[in-house]
């Protein structure tokens, strides 16, 4: 039996077999009640209107509008809005971003049978959630300098295995720009060459394929 006041829950990513699981995690909670379901971020923000939850559980990677960008319109039209971001990226840049955006709490979709239920409590009592291995990576990253837009569109290209020469054209710089972007990308990240930079890059969540 629900309690006379469970937690509102809207949940929101574009599959609905991650958003049946959700829903059957937290059926048997008496605190907990699904109320709403979205499947990109421009639903989620109109639904998030007209159905005012206590917690929203967001997806980042979604079509149409972004997670991080659904989180942003939606805590400029709800500052005390509680959102808790569902996703499969451990990385520091993508958590910071998030929770820069207005996110409460910051959720590996690999942890949800064993941390969704805490998760969701916790935002809802007012903590911020961050799983100890994200908080660990975001205290390690803390002191380096960002990648500039630059440099994140140069990795971008870099990326999908286009050849400096090909990258200069695609963006419209001479291909020494590039390689002098390279070798600052290299320092920064802490690696010796392209392959080690996307690696890198795509584990912290400072580009997505």
């Amino acid at each position: 039996m629900k309690t006379d006041h469970p937690i509102r829950l809207l949940i929101v990513d574009d599959h609905v077999m991650l958003r049946e699981g959700i829903a059957a995690i937290v059926a048997p909670e008496a605190d907990m009640q699904v109320v709403g379901e979205a499947e990109d971020g421009a639903e989620a923000v109109e639904l998030h209107r007209k159905l005012r939850p206590d917690v929203t559980l967001m997806d980042l990677q979604m079509p149409r509008m972004s997670g991080i960008d659904a989180i942003a319109a939606i805590r400029s039209e709800s500052p005390n809005a509680r959102l808790v971001v569902l996703t499969t990226y451990s990385g520091d840049v993508q958590a910071v971003r998030a929770l820069k955006a207005g996110a409460c709490g910051y959720l590996l979709k690999s942890s949800l049978i064993d941390e969704l239920l805490t998760a969701i409590r916790s935002v809802h009592a007012g903590r911020r959630y961050v799983p100890a291995e994200v908080a660990q990576e975001i205290a390690i990253h803390a002191a380096e300098e960002p990648l500039s837009p630059r440099e994140i569109a140069i990795l971008e290209q870099v990326a999908t295995g286009k050849a400096n020469k090909l990258v200069a054209w695609e963006l419209s710089v001479s291909e020494e720009t590039v390689k002098a972007h390279l070798r600052t990308i290299f320092i920064k990240l802490g690696v010796a060459d392209r392959t080690q930079a996307v690696t890198t890059a795509l584990r912290r969540g400072i580009i997505t394929l």
